[in-house]
């Protein structure tokens, strides 16, 4: 069977957190959120944010979290401001744009937003006759796997307070981003700058599940009946909660993110030790290295992933490792490449 290196989430999920459902499969909790695990669960996340006023809502997916989100924090009439590769541009089908605001996509390099970038979409919706545009959505990391530094973020974060607009950080792979070889940040940085944002369980050892984390209070109101509207109140959310339970009793969060990043980066220095280029920053758990044609045929007979960009005598690839992925299996992709070079 092919090895896959297309996402981070193909894994089921770690044994721990398999366990630590196993063992209260058979009890009884209270439903929608309200149960001991997800409040113990959230407790520990403002923990780790450092910020014990911040309101936690557990939830299944990315796309819902969005979903969720953007639609409870804009009127009719407000836009998002966000890269043109930003997640909620390219890969949710359309699902802002169907609650009925206008996603304001702008071209960044890596999928990094600049403060600049803000300024001028503001400045270029200046009347009634246009949107408003109301909330800035990134990603950390973003969708290159690039990481935002703290002054990024501060800059982008003084650009929102200036501009009346809210932050929203897309975190469904913060962890890896935190905890990236060249990362500066802390969780508790990410809870200073953002109006709101989200940690991720799916794509670093959950079965499923996002934390949202709302910092700014004008946010909290009535949000629980946008998730039920939305129709992300879950039953049996307790299922949820005793997960990020697990993920955050003994840092399991961040050892799983950084195995990743470490396969990640050990992939990377193989291929370009073997005269291959990266087309972004090797910085998390995804890299994009460009071969020839033939030699991204090869790998394909032994390997499954995403060709991300093809020209006629190139293609760049997305490889993407996870909190599974055995390092036996990246020597044997490096070693396959240098048979092939």
């Amino acid at each position: 069977m092919k090895h896959s290196f297309k996402n981070d989430y193909s894994e089921l999920a770690h044994p721990q957190i398999l366990e630590a459902l196993s063992a209260v499969g058979g009890m009884q909790f209270e439903g929608y959120g309200l149960d001991e695990h997800s409040e113990r669960a959230a407790e520990l996340i403002r923990e780790k944010i450092a910020l014990s006023s911040a309101d936690v809502h557990f939830i299944s997916g990315g796309t819902h979290a969005n979903l969720t989100v953007l639609s409870s924090a804009l009127k009719p009439h407000e836009a998002v401001i966000a890269p043109k590769s930003g997640h909620i541009s390219t890969h949710e089908a359309g699902a802002i744009e169907a609650t009925g605001h206008k996603i304001c996509a702008v071209d960044c390099i890596g999928g990094k937003l600049h403060f600049s970038d803000i300024e001028a979409v503001v400045e270029e919706h200046c009347d009634e006759h246009m949107v408003k545009p109301r909330l800035v959505y990134i990603s950390q990391a973003t969708e290159t796997g690039m990481v935002y530094t703290k002054t990024e973020l501060s800059e982008i974060s003084n650009a929102c307070h200036k501009n009346d607009l809210y932050l929203f950080v897309d975190g469904a792979r913060l962890s890896t981003a935190i905890n990236s070889h060249g990362s500066d940040l802390a969780y508790a940085d990410i809870a200073n700058v953002a109006d709101i944002f989200y940690i991720g369980g799916t794509k670093n050892g959950a079965l499923y599940g996002e934390a949202i984390v709302i910092c700014n209070d004008a946010l909290k109101t009535d949000f629980r009946y946008h998730l039920k509207q939305k129709g992300a109140l879950l039953s049996k959310g307790a299922a949820i909660g005793v997960q990020f339970e697990a993920l955050l009793k003994g840092e399991l969060l961040d050892i799983l993110a950084q195995h990743a990043n470490a396969m990640s980066l050990k992939m990377a220095d193989g291929i370009v030790k073997a005269g291959y280029k990266l087309l972004y920053p090797a910085q998390t758990n995804m890299i994009f290295p460009t071969f020839p044609p033939d030699v991204v045929n090869k790998l394909r007979e032994q390997y499954e992933f995403y060709d991300w960009l093809k020209k006629k005598d190139k293609t760049t690839v997305r490889l993407v490792t996870s909190w599974a992925t055995p390092e036996s299996v990246v020597d044997e992709f490096i070693m396959c490449l240098q048979a092939l070079s």
